[in-house]
């Protein structure tokens, strides 16, 4: 039987190097598709976001052939992949250093992603201590300015 778990691997492109995640099982999306409304393409006052139908003789609660599907707990992902990123890590928001250090003995499992409200200075010295650290960064080029000489 063969195992799934790697080894942590250093992947360098250009002078920026991450971590790879420990594990990438294949990610099995069971549907992608939202679930809609009964009747929100009829009525422009009801919204395509799903509401549970609640009548007594509604065809889509009662599960009639060729009405649409409504959404139960078959169609939840597998535990082991479920909130995972495409490259195989999970998310987790960092809105300062400190908050970095968390990931310290998770950073096969889980990456970075600085939070939307963290200006320019703070984003470089996480993406620099990150690297330092071996985190994986999901935004490290946010909010960087090239600078144009004239």
């Amino acid at each position: 039987k063969q195992s799934h778990l790697c080894d942590c691997v250093f992947v360098i492109r250009g002078n920026f190097s991450f971590t790879q995640s420990r594990l990438k099982p294949k990610i099995v999306k069971k549907r992608t598709k939202k679930f809609i409304r009964h009747q929100s393409d009829r009525y422009d006052k009801l919204a395509p976001n799903w509401r549970k139908p609640k009548g007594i003789d509604n065809r889509v609660r009662r599960r009639f052939k060729g009405q649409y599907l409504m959404p139960n707990i078959g169609y939840g992902s597998n535990k082991r992949t479920r909130h995972m990123l495409p490259n195989g890590f999970k998310k987790f928001l960092v809105h300062n250093v400190r908050e970095l250090e968390v990931l310290l003995m998770q950073n096969r499992v889980y990456c970075a992603e600085i939070a939307h409200g963290v200006a320019s200075k703070k984003r470089k010295l996480i993406v620099e201590r990150a690297k330092q650290l071996a985190i994986a960064v999901t935004n490290p080029h946010g909010r960087l300015r090239s600078q144009e000489n004239e």
